[in-house]
C-alpha cells in the first residue's frame, strides 16, 4: 500500500466487501488500527496495523477482475458441506476473489469474479438494471405466444412478484436467447414453467459488457484494458 487510504476503502480491498459493509464493520467495533477501534473516515498509512476480528489484514494489492466459465454441477458458494462441488473446489487463483451474481447448480456460463468489493456490490444491485444474457434450451417447441409472454413480464406465484419486461428472441426450434435486468431466484426456470416449459440447459453468455467468448467450462480470463474500463464506467465505480 502506498500513501494513505480511507479505512473503508482499505477494507474493500483486503476484506472483500463494499464500502457500506466496511462502515458497518467499523461501527460494530470489529476493526482496529494499531490496537484502537477504527473510526469512520479514518486515514490509515502503510505502517499501520489493521485488524478485523483480531486477525491482521495484509496490505492490498491491485484489483483483479476475472471472467470464469462455471461448469454445470458447481454450486455458487465457497463453503457448504451439503453443496457437493463448490466454486472453491474447482477454481483457484493467487488472489482471493468472490463472485457477483449466482448461477444455480444446473446452469453454466459466465461468472464475474473479483477482489473489488465496490464493483461486485454494484453489479449485484438489482435496481441498477444491469443486463445479463442467456441462451436457453427447453423441452418443447418454442411458439410466438411463448416469446410474447416471456417478454412482457411473468407473474411468479412462488415469489409473489412479476418479472420485468425483457428481450426474448428465438434462436432455434427449442432454443431462445433472453436478456434480463434482474436476478430473481431461478428466474428463467420459473418463467418457463409458467408456460409449461422445462429448461433442459441454461448458459449465461454475457454480464453487462463482458462476454463469455470462447471460454470452455472451468476456464477463465482476466478482464483488462478497454473492456475493464467500460465495465467500471457502466457500474459507475470510480477507480
Amino acid at each position: 500500500m502506498e500513501g494513505n487510504f480511507r479505512i473503508n476503502k482499505y477494507l474493500t480491498q483486503v476484506a472483500n466487501c463494499s464500502r457500506r459493509q466496511a462502515d458497518e464493520l467499523i461501527k460494530a467495533g470489529r476493526v482496529t488500527v494499531n490496537g484502537s477501534p477504527a473510526q469512520l473516515g479514518q486515514l490509515i498509512f502503510p505502517y499501520d496495523e489493521i485488524m478485523l476480528d483480531g486477525r491482521k489484514l495484509d496490505a492490498p494489492g491491485k484489483y483483479v477482475v476475472l471472467a470464469w466459465y462455471k461448469p454445470v454441477g458447481v454450486t455458487c458458494t465457497e463453503r457448504d458441506v451439503h453443496a457437493g462441488r463448490t466454486i472453491s473446489d474447482v477454481f483457484s487463483y493467487p488472489v482471493r476473489v468472490t463472485y457477483a451474481g449466482r448461477l444455480d447448480k444446473d446452469s453454466e456460463g459466465l461468472l464475474i469474479l473479483s477482489n473489488d468489493g465496490d464493483l461486485l456490490h454494484d453489479m449485484m444491485y438489482g435496481a441498477a438494471g444491469h443486463e445479463k444474457e442467456y441462451i436457453v434450451k427447453v423441452d418443447r417447441e418454442i411458439t410466438d405466444a411463448f416469446i410474447r409472454g416471456m417478454s412482457s413480464g411473468v407473474y411468479l406465484k412462488e415469489l409473489k412478484q412479476t418479472t420485468r419486461p425483457c428481450t426474448v428472441e428465438r434462436e432455434g426450434k427449442y432454443t431462445f436467447r433472453i436478456v434480463l435486468t434482474q436476478g430473481l431466484n431461478r428466474q428463467i426456470r420459473r418463467m418457463c414453467a409458467v408456460f409449461g416449459y422445462q429448461v433442459k440447459s441454461l448458459k449465461r453468455v454475457r454480464v453487462l459488457n463482458i462476454l463469455l467468448k470462447d471460454l470452455k467450462p472451468g476456464q477463465y480470463r482476466q478482464i483488462e484494458g478497454d473492456e475493464l474500463a467500460r465495465l467500471y464506467a457502466i457500474t459507475h465505480v470510480c477507480r
